[in-house]
Parts: structure tokens; C-alpha cells; sequence
């Protein structure tokens, strides 16, 4: 076996560059679909409704657990000065989650904002807000943050450094299991030494990076905050922050689990074989003995490197999907075992990938031994994956609507592309016979007989340091010539070399996509939000200002014409109305009075009543009408055209 060949050096870089495209632009655009598994499912008083008199205290439901702080619900007076008091109290009991917050006494009427921020169960950070009104619907200069909860810079450098903890781990746990169970002979290669290594650096470096952003990502969203010793403090108080510390206590060990797969049991193995080549000079008890505490310290490594890594991948599980929802005490058993899968297999193709372009003589059985353990961690992946995609989507229907079962549509295919490219390795190991091997033989024979020539040539050069130098460059480039035609008689490693480099490239993606839908509302719980609600939450258009124009008949005399109205810009909030009406003759017609009123019937919110100021014949305005949520609004216009004569005008138009 060679070095990487030069013919598929570009070809390297072009598919690794093309790889980390896609990789990127994945995680950019899957980042945008991420939401979290809690939601506010009801509140007292509701959401844009107009109360008589000011409550004492504002209460939230929730769909499922949360972590709140004392300072999670804030509730804003017209001003935007806050007149929530006292510390919020947890009302929870039996299946329902609910938190209240009191108010200051005495409430002067107006539109008040309640915003409010918690920790999910599956350790992602929710927020909100909302308003309701005393009395009657005013201005209100109160303002939100408009960053989601865990979004911005703070949400990326999370989101990547969860990427590249999953890397890490993949790295480390896949490189040291093909080690101990498919080529132990590379406990003394150096490439597979740092490939380990870097897995470890990279995840114990990645866990540290997000005990700290986990304070600015559940709260501030200020990349500053991740030094504040105090956030830090309640982070360790909470499942993720003890799930991370855990992790790093782990590592601790796991490093140990480094120092001796490639330090004492490196060592016995590379005894092991020094004693087998001399065994036909001994009587072979010393290479018996070696061989036994070569295999005792394998299973010692292989035992410990399990309890290590399956400890590890139950961190994750702890603090993420699989601690939530139905069948818990199931779903985490069954989340280790599919990250301890996906890490042998992920973590062994790189390892082979780098074996078969930086290790010249890596040996058949050790590719074929991956080969094996390659497709039993498919089967358990198979089987887990069936699992988790029946418990976390719910439902058919689930698969196409929602946005985790469209990503884990998008992961199923991506495995079926890497199940084909593993498809064509395995066929190109089982093309890997005896002929390949005769061929070597004959390489290291032909080699043999040119070293025996330049033995004579040193033998003659001896006291001529330049004709040593000559000589030691002529050797170097006869070597090179000898990998180069070595190589380019080995067909069947070159297609294994660039099927093995296509899989670990679309690994990369597959990576990147599951990073993104650990970080996606299951599509059992969006389904849920869904009948609760009547309809998925669904992306604020853009505010347009309505136009109505509708003909009247009062009945009365002089009682026909036409109402136009504008409502501007038609968005929650403070808007601006005009209302015209015109005789029959297209002029302005002066009528005594002209009534508005806006009903949200899907809300139970209304009738709100606007009474318009005349500013001059046929023409009304109102500048300060208060619409306080999106939706359907069913607009009531009265018209009266004398002391009895009046009509109303219904029509349905579309705020925000």
C-alpha cells in the first residue's frame, strides 16, 4: 500500500472543497428551520384580549417543561416601563406547566406587552411575546427583542460548535475502535495517532465553547455574557450544563484511553510482531506470552473504551430529543447505541481513508474487518433509526408538513447516496485477492535485488562522500518510481481509495444535517401545536394596507352610496384609517354619522370600536387605531343617513 497518489490529489482537494460547500450551506440554511420542542400553548389574560379592570397577575401555559429565571417574564406598560413585581412563581402540577408573574396594583388603561424567555426541555432556549389591554387598546412604545431566542452570532457559534462536537466525537470514538478491532497494527501509525488525537482536542474544545455560550444562548444573546462567572454558575445548575461537565469529566478519562492504546499497547503489539518474525529461531513460548498480553490489554482497552464512549454518547441523550417525550427510559438507551453505531461506522471510513492514502502497507484484512463492522453499525442504525423516526414524527402526514420530517427526509436520502457509495467499497475489498499480493512479492523481490546493487555501488563509494550523496538521491528517486508503478498496477485500491473518499464527503453532509435536526421541534410535538392552534405558525407577510370599497343602502331617503376605506398599514400595532363616502352622483355625501368596529372571532377578541373624527363632508379619520394581533378581522361598518335610516356593511379583512 502507498502514499496517496498524485492523479487523485486534485480530485481530493476539488471533492473536499465542493464538500465543505454543501456542508456550510446546509448548516446556514437548515439553521433558519431550527425551533425548539416547548411552546406557550395559553395565558391568562389571553393574547389581544381588552380586560375591564387591570389583573393582579399574568399566568403562561406551557406544552411541556421549561427552566425559567426570576427575570423570565416581563410584562411592559404602554411606556415600556416594566410593572411586573415580586419573583415569578411556578403553579405547575400534575401534567400542566404553568408560571405566574405579579403585576403592580392599580393599572391605568392601555395596550401592556408581556414578553417572556425559557429553556426547553430538549435544552433549546424558546421566547415570546404578546399583549393584551385594560379598558381599551392605546399606543404603546414598548418594543422586544427581535432576535429569536438562541439566534444571532451567539446561535451560530452554538450551532457550529455542536457540528464539531459530533465531528470530534466521531473521530475519537470511530479511530480508536478500527484500532482495537480491525487493524491493530495502527496503534504505531502515526496519521491514525493524530486522527484520534485531534478528535479528542477537537471535542473536549467544542464542549468548552458551549458551557460558555450556553449563558448569551439561553439568555442576553450578547457574546460578551459567556464570561460572566455568575450565568455560568446557574448554566452548571441546569440537565444541559451537567451533561457537558459530565461529557469533559469523560474525556478526562478518554485521554487516558489514548495515552495507553498508543503508548503500552502499541508497544506489546509491535513486540508481538518482532517476536512472530523470530519465532522460527525460538521455541516459540516468548512470542505465546507476548500475543497473550497483547490480547488481555486489547480487551482491557476495548472494554474501557466502550464504558468511556458509550458515557460520552449518553450526554447527548441526557439533554436533547431522546430525555423527552415518549418512551424516555427506551428512546436514550437506543440514542447511545445509534451514536456509538454512526461514530464506528463515520469514524472507521475516515480512518480507512486515511490509512489507504497515508499508510503504504496497510494489510487486506484489516479493510475487510471494517467491511464487516461497517454493515452490522448500518443494521443497528436501521433499526434505531426506525425507532427515533416513528417517535419523533408521529405521523405521515408529519414526514411532508413539518420541518423535521422534511430534514429527515433529506437524511434518509443522503444515507441511501452513502449506502451506494459503501455499496461499491465493499465490492472493490472483495476484488482484493491474492494476485495483488504475488504482485508485491515480486515488487519487494526486484527491490531486493536493486538494494543488493547498491550495496556494491556504496561498498565502492564508501570513502567518496559525494558519490554517497549521488547515491542516496539515485535510491530515493528508484523508490518513488517503484510506489509509482506498485501503484498504478493496484486497481483495485485505487477504486477502494475513491469510493472510501465519496462516502467520507457525503458523511460530512450527513453530519450536518443531523446536527440540524437535533436542533428542530420534533414533528409529532409541531403537530400537536398545530391542532391546538388551528393552523401552523406561519411567517409574518408583509404589512399592505387594506382598501375597501362597498356600495350602501340605508333604505331612507337619499340613502344609496358608496363607502371606501383604507386601513394603513394594516400590521398589528397603530394604524391610520380614512373612511369616504360618496352619493350616487360620485361627490362627496355628508351623512350625521359613521361608526368602525373590528371583531377577531377566532380569538374571542372584540368588538373593537373605532369612532372616526369628521374632517370635512363625506370624509372621516382615525389616527390611532389600535390592532393588537394578526389574523382574519371582521370589519363592521355603520352608516346612518338620518335619525332612523342606517345600515351596517360586513366584510372580512386581513391584518398583518
Amino acid at each position: 500500500m502507498t502514499a496517496i497518489a498524485p492523479r487523485f490529489g486534485p480530485q481530493l482537494i476539488r471533492l473536499l472543497l465542493v464538500t465543505a460547500v454543501l456542508t456550510v450551506g446546509l448548516l446556514g440554511a437548515l439553521a433558519g428551520t431550527a425551533s425548539a420542542h416547548a411552546a406557550l400553548t395559553g395565558s391568562d389574560p389571553k393574547d389581544g384580549a381588552v380586560v375591564d379592570v387591570a389583573p393582579r397577575e399574568v399566568t403562561l401555559t406551557f406544552s411541556e417543561q421549561i427552566a425559567m429565571g426570576d427575570d423570565s417574564i416581563r410584562v411592559l406598560d404602554p411606556s415600556s416601563k416594566r410593572v411586573d413585581v415580586a419573583k415569578m412563581r411556578d403553579l405547575s402540577q400534575g401534567g400542566t406547566v404553568r408560571y405566574a408573574v405579579g403585576l403592580k396594583p392599580g393599572l391605568p388603561d392601555g395596550t401592556y406587552t408581556v414578553a417572556w424567555q425559557a429553556v426547553s426541555a430538549d435544552s433549546h432556549p424558546v421566547s415570546g411575546a404578546f399583549t393584551f389591554s385594560v379598558g381599551a387598546p392605546s399606543a404603546t412604545t414598548a418594543t422586544v427583542p427581535d432576535q429569536e431566542a438562541g439566534g444571532g452570532l451567539v446561535g451560530t457559534l452554538y450551532d457550529a460548535a455542536r457540528y464539531i462536537s459530533y465531528a470530534g466525537f466521531i473521530l475519537l470514538v470511530g479511530g480508536a475502535a478500527f484500532v482495537l478491532a480491525c487493524w491493530q497494527r495502527g496503534a504505531s501509525v502515526r496519521p491514525l495517532q493524530r486522527l484520534v488525537v485531534g478528535g479528542w482536542v477537537t471535542l473536549t474544545a467544542a464542549t468548552l465553547v458551549l458551557l460558555l455560550l450556553r449563558t448569551p444562548y439561553t439568555g442576553s444573546g450578547k457574546l460578551g455574557d459567556m464570561f460572566d462567572l455568575g450565568g455560568l454558575s446557574d448554566v452548571l445548575d441546569t440537565k444541559t450544563g451537567a451533561a457537558l461537565v459530565s461529557r469533559l469529566l469523560l474525556l478526562g478519562a478518554a485521554a487516558l484511553f489514548i495515552a495507553v492504546l498508543f503508548g503500552a499497547y502499541a508497544k506489546r503489539v509491535t513486540e508481538a510482531e518482532s517476536e512472530a518474525e523470530a519465532e522460527s529461531e525460538q521455541d516459540g513460548e516468548g512470542t505465546a506470552e507476548a500475543g497473550k498480553a497483547k490480547a488481555d490489554l486489547a480487551f482491557g482497552l476495548s472494554l474501557g473504551g466502550t464504558v468511556v464512549a458509550a458515557g460520552i454518547a449518553g450526554t447527548w441523550a441526557l439533554s436533547e430529543h431522546a430525555s423527552t417525550g415518549i418512551q424516555t427510559g427506551l428512546a436514550m438507551p437506543l440514542d447511545v447505541l445509534h451514536l456509538l453505531a454512526v461514530a464506528a461506522w463515520l469514524g472507521g471510513l475516515v480512518s480507512l481513508l486515511v490509512a489507504l492514502y497515508r499508510v503504504p502497507d496497510i494489510e487486506r484484512a484489516a479493510v475487510r474487518r471494517f467491511s464487516r463492522i461497517a454493515f452490522t453499525s448500518v443494521v443497528v442504525l436501521a433499526v434505531t433509526g426506525v425507532y427515533q423516526s416513528w417517535r419523533q414524527v408521529g405521523s405521515w402526514d408529519a414526514w411532508t408538513d413539518t420541518s423535521y420530517g422534511q430534514l429527515l427526509l433529506v437524511k434518509i436520502g443522503l444515507i441511501a447516496v452513502l449506502l451506494g457509495a459503501a455499496w461499491f467499497s465493499r465490492r472493490w475489498t472483495g476484488l482484493l485477492g491474492e494476485d495483488a499480493k504475488t504482485a508485491e512479492a515480486g515488487s519487494e523481490a526486484e527491490a531486493g535485488v536493486d538494494v543488493a546493487e547498491e550495496d556494491v555501488a556504496e561498498a565502492g563509494a564508501a570513502a567518496d562522500p559525494e558519490r554517497a550523496a549521488q547515491l542516496a538521491r539515485q535510491r530515493t528517486a528508484l523508490a518513488t518510481a517503484r510506489k509509482k508503478r506498485d501503484r498504478d498496477a493496484d486497481t483495485e485500491r485505487s477504486g477502494l481509495r475513491r469510493s472510501v473518499l465519496i462516502e467520507a464527503c457525503v458523511a460530512l453532509v450527513v453530519l450536518a444535517v443531523t446536527t440540524a435536526l437535533t436542533g428542530t421541534e420534533p414533528g409529532r410535538t409541531q403537530e400537536k401545536e398545530v391542532s391546538r392552534t388551528g393552523t401552523e405558525a406561519a411567517a409574518p407577510a408583509p404589512a399592505r394596507p387594506v382598501n375597501l370599497t362597498e356600495p350602501f343602502d340605508t333604505g331612507g331617503t337619499k340613502g344609496k352610496g358608496t363607502l371606501r376605506l383604507t386601513i394603513d398599514p394594516a400590521s398589528p400595532g397603530t394604524n391610520l384609517m380614512h373612511v369616504w363616502i360618496d352619493g350616487p352622483d360620485g361627490k362627496p355625501m355628508d351623512v350625521p354619522e359613521v361608526k368602525v368596529a373590528y371583531t377577531l372571532k377566532s380569538q374571542q377578541i372584540g368588538p373593537l370600536p373605532v369612532v372616526p373624527e369628521r374632517l370635512a363632508a363625506g370624509h372621516w379619520s382615525a389616527g390611532n387605531v389600535q390592532i393588537p394581533m394578526p389574523g382574519d378581522w371582521h370589519l363592521q361598518v355603520t352608516v346612518r343617513t338620518s335619525d332612523i335610516d342606517q345600515t351596517t356593511i360586513e366584510k372580512n379583512v386581513k391584518i398583518g
